[in-house]
């Protein structure tokens, strides 16, 4: 197979990229080549996709796929997919469950509605631009553009820095402010489980819109936490506290504590949606411990998180170590 990743050095384009190597796959990467590399054996393309003629670099190709990750303006995918029209037979876009308009039924599935959006707008938010490029890889693909929406993504390479803040939060030992219940189920994929999908999937031509993403459950807080106090070996203590007083000290869920989304939240949703037509289409999740050990043995070597590859940087992610103390030495003892 022939896969052209547009991107290919960031998370999801990185993990993408690897998997397909692996499977010893023709890999053209098209990116300004400013950030990060590639496998050997990869070829290398370089332009700007947002410049005039910026896709120049892709003329007179022809490959069997492209995957994209672009979380820009929508015009970007509306450009690339046509300028690729003629020259790739299936376009997987990677969307995000955030293009679900609110509020959204816990239990949704892809026929939830979308926010409003403009396959040919020069920006908007997060959930607006996904929601755009979605409709530009079907504008000019059709029903050969497969529509990924996945929702939280962890693992090896996580530019955002949720999993690795919890690893190194709970390497550094003592007590740890954790959010309950312990049993709280939590939904998400791993990057490796997504890539596989994604190439499985454009390799066979599937289209359509896909809600990518573990089942609810398939991990707990609990399970989650408990993997980064075994794989770090720190002599952490859990202290499990009820949502009630960490809401009220205004600790916003899934920022101030990564990945933690208690119920009855207005956007609990992140982590009950539909999955069973990705499982239908070959989804498989790997453990959560599985997940953790490989996040921390990846963060041991690289020392940090890395920067988010042609995006403005994110708010870091996790509470302060002061304000976590001050909510611990609140609790009952």
């Amino acid at each position: 197979m022939r896969l052209l990743m547009l991107g290919g050095t960031g998370f999801v384009g990185g993990a993408v990229v690897t998997e397909a190597v692996r499977r010893d796959w023709q890999v053209t990467v098209f990116n300004r080549g400013v950030h990060g590399r590639v496998p050997d054996g990869v070829h290398r393309l370089r332009g700007d996709r947002t410049a005039p003629d910026g896709l120049a670099a892709l003329t007179g190709g022809e490959w069997d796929l492209v995957v994209d990750t672009w979380d820009g303006a929508p015009r970007a995918v509306r450009d690339a997919a046509s300028a690729l029209e003629g020259a790739v037979a299936h376009y997987v876009y990677v969307s995000s469950g955030s293009v679900y308009a609110p509020p959204v039924a816990p239990g949704s599935g892809e026929e939830a509605p979308t926010v409003p959006a403009d396959a040919d707008a020069e920006d908007g938010d997060y959930p607006a631009n996904k929601a755009g490029g979605e409709l530009a890889a079907t504008r000019v693909f059709g029903d050969r553009a497969l529509l990924a929406r996945a929702g939280l993504i962890l693992g090896p390479g996580e530019d955002i820095g949720r999993l690795p803040w919890w690893l190194n939060r709970i390497a550094r030992g003592g007590d740890v402010l954790a959010p309950g219940p312990r049993d709280l189920p939590i939904q998400y994929v791993d990057v490796r489980d997504l890539a596989t999908w994604l190439l499985d999937r454009g390799a066979e031509g599937v289209g359509g819109a896909y809600n990518v993403v573990g089942r609810t459950g398939h991990a707990t807080m609990g399970d989650l936490l408990d993997a980064a106090v075994a794989v770090t070996g720190s002599d952490a203590t859990l202290r499990w506290t009820a949502p009630e007083p960490i809401l009220a000290a205004g600790v916003e869920p899934w920022n101030d504590l990564p990945v933690w989304i208690p119920r009855g939240h207005e956007y609990r949703w992140l982590q009950e949606r539909d999955v069973e037509r990705a499982y239908a289409a070959g989804l498989v999740c790997r453990p959560v411990t599985e997940t953790v050990a490989d996040t921390w043995r990846w963060l041991r070597e690289v020392g940090r998180v890395p920067d988010r590859a042609g995006r403005p940087a994110r708010a870091p992610v996790g509470l302060a170590p002061e304000r976590e103390a001050a909510l611990l030495a609140a609790l009952p003892a």
